[in-house]
């Protein structure tokens, strides 16, 4: 089980560290029932253990005017490892690019791309992502609207 080795105290910090990592270790302390040096006590060890990647805050796309988000597929013509390697070590360090997933399927890749407006897309697109080695196409799909976006997963035992 994937969830073996954690109580399910453990659970309920990572389900509220995930929907507001900001809390007071107090406060989720009197959540959770438990004293607040155990629950910081806690916190660090699912840290230590790589239950917690990272703590962050996610910015409002609008409010930074982040208004196109552009989920791009790649076709790369050779598919050898250091081609593969090669090409998420190229796209990963542009900072429009928010993911990068190797699929299988009919793509290689699908990125994530956020930009200002479709004019700069079309920038990052001419002047960066082309130029890369080995892409056969891309296709891009821009996103509209979106119903859900969330980051947490929901854990339970």
């Amino acid at each position: 089980m994937i969830l073996g080795a954690l109580d399910q105290t453990d659970i309920d910090i990572l389900n509220i560290l995930q929907s507001d990592a900001a809390m007071a270790g107090k406060d989720i302390a009197k959540l959770v029932n438990k004293s607040t040096a155990s629950v910081h006590e806690r916190i660090r060890r699912l840290r230590t253990e790589g239950y917690i990647d990272k703590i962050v805050a996610i910015v409002n796309k609008g409010k930074v005017h982040k208004r196109i988000m552009a989920f791009s597929q790649v076709l790369l013509h050779d598919h050898t490892d250091i081609t593969l390697l090669n090409f998420q070590q190229a796209v990963v360090k542009y900072p429009e690019v928010l993911e990068c997933h190797q699929m299988a399927g009919n793509y290689d890749f699908l990125l994530k791309i956020v930009t200002t407006d479709i004019d700069t897309y079309h920038k990052f697109y001419l002047e960066k992502l082309s130029k890369l080695p080995n892409i056969v196409t891309v296709q891009s799909l821009f996103v509209l609207s979106e119903a859900k976006n969330e980051t947490s997963i929901h854990l339970q035992l």
